[in-house]
């Protein structure tokens, strides 16, 4: 081979072998991967990518990245979280026995910041299927009442991990301002630290407006503040079981539980019981309830008006999930309710249980 010929080859090789600007490499193994044959690349609960693992646990990916994107790497139970863009080098190593957060990654300077986070995100995953595992342990076997005191002692707990939680991720947060704490931020539940999410997007508001992921993060925070604590509550008009017109306005002067729910909704109906308690206790101090069913039966819908005894305003488009109000109050799962005060704002979400009965003592006692 001639002088020129061995040049070029080296060429050829330092072209093939290194990351361009036009994507980002990821050169990384896995040992103790056992029966493990591929190792698969998420952005959120998309899939992007899968790869086989060779003889000795190594993969590669090549994808590209315009701007810094937040990525799942699954090998087997294992997820690992790293921030990536075109340019981008990546050595990554990991040992599937030992603990999620004790991988290893080069060539990122994002991927190991949000590694400092690992251990935080990997100790809310694990006290999550904790308290379901125990929970699932505990409901075998249990009436609807004492299911119910159940489900919201491991509310109570599953909150207060959050409140934790949240507080470890507003703090890495405000320590790394850029998108290893954007990312941080992103994992917090939106119902249980909606007025962080609200502050943090306001704080952010210009910023890395090249990133597809920032922008639908604002866009979403602009929506939940407009459903937010202190907030006047949208309007919205749906018909009665007798087809007469109801509007949200009509109850100004009271404190109204607009209650979100439906007759096949399991959650919605074990609940029931105790708004109709708090209903009997508060209705003639100020305190109604509106209910919006998401049924699509009116047979169902009003068999459990009367099984339940709701004796308060009923409404529904019979609609279901399609239903206008759906969208405008973003619901996601029932059962949702927005408490409202006498001028529409407001005042609190989703209170149920004792929840419920301890912020309308308070209120009117």
């Amino acid at each position: 081979m001639n002088r020129l010929a061995v040049i070029f080859g080296w060429m050829f090789f330092l072209l093939s072998s290194c990351a361009g600007d036009d994507e980002f490499v990821i050169d990384g193994q896995v040992t103790h991967a056992e029966r493990i044959q591929t190792v698969v690349l998420y952005e959120g609960e998309r899939k992007l990518d899968s790869v086989f693992l060779d003889e000795h646990g190594r993969f590669k990916f090549r994808r590209t990245a315009a701007h810094p994107r937040l990525l799942t790497l699954e090998a087997g139970r294992s997820r690992y979280h790293l921030i990536l863009q075109n340019g981008d080098r990546v050595s990554f190593q990991a040992d599937l026995t030992a603990p999620v957060d004790s991988y290893n990654v080069a060539g990122s300077q994002l991927s190991d910041k949000i590694k400092q986070f690992a251990a935080t995100f990997a100790e809310r995953e694990r006290l999550q299927q904790e308290l379901e595992e125990s929970f699932a342990d505990q409901a075998a076997g249990l009436g609807d009442t004492a299911l119910m005191s159940l489900r919201q002692h491991f509310l109570q707990r599953y909150r207060q991990q959050m409140m934790d939680y949240t507080e470890a991720a507003v703090r890495f947060a405000n320590e790394h301002d850029d998108l290893a704490g954007f990312y941080a931020m992103t994992t917090l539940d939106t119902e249980l630290a909606e007025n962080e999410l609200i502050a943090y997007a306001d704080r952010i508001g210009g910023r890395w407006e090249d990133n597809a992921r920032v922008r639908q993060f604002r866009e979403e925070m602009a929506r939940l503040k407009r459903l937010a604590i202190g907030q006047p509550a949208p309007e919205f008009q749906s018909l009665t079981p007798n087809n007469q017109p109801v509007k949200l306005s009509d109850f100004r002067g009271k404190y109204t539980l607009v209650d979100f729910w439906a007759s096949w909704c399991v959650p919605c109906r074990e609940e029931n019981p105790n708004i109709v308690t708090q209903y009997n206790l508060y209705k003639d101090k100020g305190f109604t309830v509106l209910g919006v069913s998401l049924d699509g039966n009116p047979g169902s819908w009003l068999r459990a008006i009367k099984d339940d005894g709701l004796v308060w305003t009923q409404v529904s488009d019979l609609q279901q999930w399609g239903s206008d109000v759906v969208g405008l109050y973003r619901i996601q799962a029932i059962p949702t309710s927005y408490l409202v005060d006498p001028d529409g704002i407001i005042l609190a979400k989703n209170l149920r249980g004792p929840d419920l009965a301890a912020f309308l003592e308070k209120t009117f006692n």
